[in-house]
């Protein structure tokens, strides 16, 4: 996103954060919830590296409040993440999401709300994108509506310096239109391929975590 600084944008070495819960703005829990939706992001454009697998090794896999709805997940994703090696993932990923016609499955939002790429939902959310003045790094071959994109513009809303356009009322519009309407089919999608198994924890994680944002929203509606 070109609109962003390079501090606001996405690393390999993000810290990983205990599971946790939507919480008021200004909270502690806002950073956790930027650095989650920076971590999945991460795991969703490339395979982990060794710096970020490190980092699972020694990761809190117990949240403060024990039997939390993400707690489950997220014990899953750092075991299947201890499990795995680079060129295990490498290759789990390339054969989820990488080859030479059609991949086995697609990450891109387009696809799972009209049935086809670079169609009407792309050009929607180019528009609200360019409203919050932020636009596609040229440099990257992915679109806008690749998984990992929308999931870094959530942690953007959350995290960047910008108070008129990194607000909750900005994080909730941009979900509801641009996450939740798809984010489901996809991780199910993911949980049903025979090969996926880091990734299968990395869908059921996002899925969970989605459904945890999903809930405080819904509060703020209400």
């Amino acid at each position: 996103m070109n609109a962003m600084t390079d501090e606001d944008a996405p690393m390999s070495d993000t810290p990983i954060p205990a599971p946790i819960a939507v919480a008021a703005p200004g909270d502690a829990e806002e950073t956790a919830r930027a650095e989650l939706y920076g971590l999945l992001a991460r795991l969703w454009l490339a395979p982990p590296d060794d710096a970020l697998l490190a980092q699972f090794r020694v990761a809190v896999t117990q949240a403060s409040e024990p039997g939390g709805h993400l707690e489950g997940p997220w014990q899953e994703l750092v075991a299947a993440m201890r499990q795995t090696d680079v060129a295990q993932a490498q290759d789990e990923f390339e054969a989820l999401f990488q080859s030479v016609g059609r991949p086995d499955i697609l990450v891109c939002g387009s696809y799972y709300l009209s049935g086809s790429l670079n169609d009407r939902p792309l050009a929607q959310l180019r528009t609200d994108l360019a409203a919050l003045g932020l636009g596609r790094d040229e440099s990257r071959m992915e679109t806008e509506d690749h998984v990992a994109y929308v999931l870094e513009v959530m942690r953007y809303l959350i995290a960047g310096a910008d108070a008129g356009t990194c607000n909750l009322e900005q994080q909730r519009r941009f979900f509801r239109a641009h996450l939740q309407t798809w984010i489901d089919p996809l991780c199910e999608a993911v949980l049903g391929h025979p090969r996926a198994r880091v990734w299968a924890a990395v869908a059921g994680f996002t899925r969970a975590f989605i459904e945890v944002e999903a809930q405080g929203f819904d509060m703020l509606e209400g």
